[in-house]
This record gives C-alpha cells, sequence and structure tokens, in this order.
C-alpha cells in the first residue's frame, strides 16, 4: 500500500518501486495516458520500427514509456538508458547499435531488472550477434558512479519518462553529464506541467507514480539544463497528455501536462564559434534526404543553412560532425550582428512543448499509461 505523503526522496523511491514493480502489472493498469508516445515531426524510420517489432512480448507487455527516444546515428554507440524498467527501449538500441555498440539499461526496480535480463539471450540470438551487447544494472539515476558507470565514457544517453519519477531532476542532468563524452548528448522523452506543480500534487504519491506530481514546469528545465553544464534543450517533438481519470483530473485542478522529447548536448567550455552555413551530405543512415535535427532545424541534403554558434558548436563536437559541412562565419564579421540582438534575445517559445503540440495537432488518446 502506497503511504499518503511524501516526505523524501527515499520516500518516493520506494514508493515508485512498488508502483511500478509490484502493483502494475502492464501498461494498461495505469490510469492516464501520461505514457504519451510524444508524436515527432515525422514517422520514425524503418529501422527503429523494425527494431521495436523483434522485442520480445513479454518486454513490451511492462513498458511504461512516454516517446520514442530514438535518435538518428546510434551505430556504434555506448548508451546508457536511465529508467530503463522491462528493457524495451534498451533491446531496440542494442539492435540499433549494432555489435560494435553497447548498451546499459539503469533501474532502481528489482523485478523490472529481473524481468529484462531473462530475455539476454533470447534477443542475442534474435540479432545474430556472436555475443550480448547488453546489460542491466540495479542503480539510482542519481548516482551513475555507483552503478559502475564511469564518467566521459557514453556516447548518448537516453531516457524514456522517466525522469519525471526522480524528485531530485538537478542531480539526474548532473549525473547524465558526468558520464557523457564532449560532444555527447542526453536525448529523453519525459512529463512536463504547464506551470510549477503544487505542493498537493507532489504530495500525491498515484500522482507521483503516474509521472504528474513530478512534472517539471518545461521552463524550468531550461536553466537546469544550464546549471549543470548542458547547451540549450533542443525540443524534437511534443503531444499533450490526456487524463481519462475524473479523481486525477479533478486533482490537477488547472495545471496541464505534455509529454516532450528534447536533446541536450555537452559542448566544450571554450567559447562557441560564431554562427555558420551548414550543409547537410545526406550520410546518416534512414536520412538520406533531410535530416530533422530537432523540432526548428531541418536539413536538406546539400542545401546551405545558417545556423547560431550553438547549433555550429553541436554539429562540429558531436557524431554528426562526418555529415556535415561547416563554414563558420568570420567572428568580426558576426560580432556586431550578435551584439545588436543581445537586447532582443526572445523567449524561449520554441521551446515549448505545449505550443508545438498546439502546431502538431497532437494529442495523446491511448498509449501506455492508458486507464483500458
Amino acid at each position: 500500500m502506497l503511504s499518503d505523503v511524501m516526505v523524501s526522496c527515499d520516500d518516493v523511491r520506494e514508493n515508485v518501486k512498488k508502483y511500478y514493480g509490484s502493483r502494475l502489472e502492464s501498461t494498461g493498469d495505469l490510469q492516464t495516458s501520461a505514457a504519451s508516445c510524444s508524436l515527432p515531426c515525422r514517422p520514425p524510420p524503418k529501422s527503429v520500427k523494425d527494431a521495436l517489432s523483434l522485442v520480445h512480448p513479454e518486454v513490451t507487455k511492462k513498458f511504461f514509456g512516454c516517446g520514442l527516444p530514438f535518435p538518428a546515428k546510434l551505430e556504434g554507440c555506448r548508451v546508457v538508458d536511465l529508467g530503463s524498467g522491462s528493457g524495451r527501449d534498451c533491446y531496440a538500441f542494442s539492435k540499433l547499435v549494432g555489435p560494435s555498440g553497447h548498451v546499459t539499461g539503469v533501474d532502481m526496480t528489482e523485478e523490472l531488472i529481473a524481468v529484462s535480463r531473462q530475455y539476454i539471450e533470447y534477443h542475442r540470438k534474435k540479432f545474430e550477434y556472436e555475443k550480448p551487447n547488453i546489460e542491466f544494472v540495479q542503480g539510482y539515476m542519481e548516482n551513475l558512479s555507483e552503478a559502475g558507470i564511469r564518467s566521459d565514457s557514453v556516447d548518448v544517453v537516453l531516457s524514456n519518462c522517466v525522469i519525471c519519477l526522480c524528485p531530485d531532476k538537478r542531480a539526474v542532468l548532473q549525473q547524465a553529464y558526468n558520464i557523457l563524452k564532449e560532444g555527447g548528448e542526453l536525448y529523453y522523452s519525459d512529463m512536463y506541467a504547464s506551470r510549477v506543480v503544487p505542493d498537493h500534487m507532489r504530495d500525491d504519491p498515484v500522482l507521483w507514480g503516474e509521472g504528474m506530481g513530478g512534472s517539471l514546469f518545461w521552463k524550468d528545465l531550461i536553466s537546469l539544463a544550464h546549471s549543470v553544464g548542458f547547451g540549450t534543450p533542443r525540443l524534437v517533438s511534443a503531444s499533450h497528455i490526456a487524463i481519462y481519470d475524473s479523481e486525477l483530473k479533478a486533482k490537477a485542478d488547472d495545471v496541464s501536462f505534455a509529454s516532450a522529447t528534447y536533446r541536450l548536448f555537452k559542448l566544450p567550455k571554450s567559447p562557441a564559434v560564431s554562427e555558420a552555413s551548414v550543409t547537410y551530405k545526406g550520410t546518416v543512415a534512414d536520412f538520406p534526404d533531410q535530416l530533422d535535427f530537432d523540432s526548428s532545424h531541418f536539413f536538406k541534403k546539400d542545401v546551405a543553412v545558417a545556423v547560431n554558434g550553438e547549433m555550429a558548436t553541436i554539429l562540429q563536437r558531436s557524431r554528426f560532425c562526418p555529415d556535415f559541412q561547416i563554414q563558420v562565419s568570420d567572428p568580426q564579421e558576426s560580432d556586431s550582428e550578435a551584439r545588436s540582438q543581445v537586447e532582443f534575445v526572445p523567449p524561449y517559445c520554441h521551446l515549448n512543448p505545449f505550443l508545438l503540440a498546439d502546431k502538431l495537432g497532437s494529442s495523446v488518446k491511448q498509449c501506455s499509461k492508458t486507464s483500458q
């Protein structure tokens, strides 16, 4: 039985463990559409669909994610999945990174780790690998070093609707930043609130289990990301979350929720380059004609696009560098323009998941956390 009041981080952890480990038997047992499959601007590529279709049905049955956090160009990458649950995404990543890559799933729930470990050999045979390229570790997102993951050792950190279940989000982002190599990225889906979640919602154990009580106000993600060292978050996709349970809807009052996927890059400490002209070569697998990097950047093959300094740095320093021709502007030419723009910095409206969900017309009707 869940306790009535969430009084500490340890209490939150224990209640979430019980909620997902024992109380919930399948995705249909959840009370909202919080695992809302935030809709991308375009359908996922065939490689992702194929990888997901190969995952064992029992693993998929206990999937509680809220999106499709599958970035392009994962082959050969070292990947860590935070809150890996039953392992659905991890096994799909295992296929996408290939035999030269490696996937580590981290979860605090013993029951879900046990489920995920049962199918390592099944998927090795399914993917026709000589040896497994995947492992599952019981541990906490807030302390990845204790889980045996070294600093500066990972190419991509992924997560699917679990950071909203953690009370110390700054610690999670800091740990993700620490284990990433320079140029690496945190690519994750999560639940976000339209305003700061009030205390009465944060103290409700069921709202925590559903992801609502711990949802971050979307604007706070920007300052949080900057505070631990990440560059500005990039919004990839978003969907409104529908709450069908009348009791939960009443408790939510005027707070709305959205599922959103963001990507955050670990950039060098040196000053960002000036503006640049970048041209996509069409070399990323599955994207020969156009690479949709986020909801604001769409790169067509052989078409030069002007980007700001931070975006240019991301493309220069990340795994996408070989896929772009990058022509950096002369700093002296862009200095005066940059100074003129300082006083007119636009609000981060392009990072607002609620506006993007409106634009895409996406509202979740039934997905992993929807009551049946």
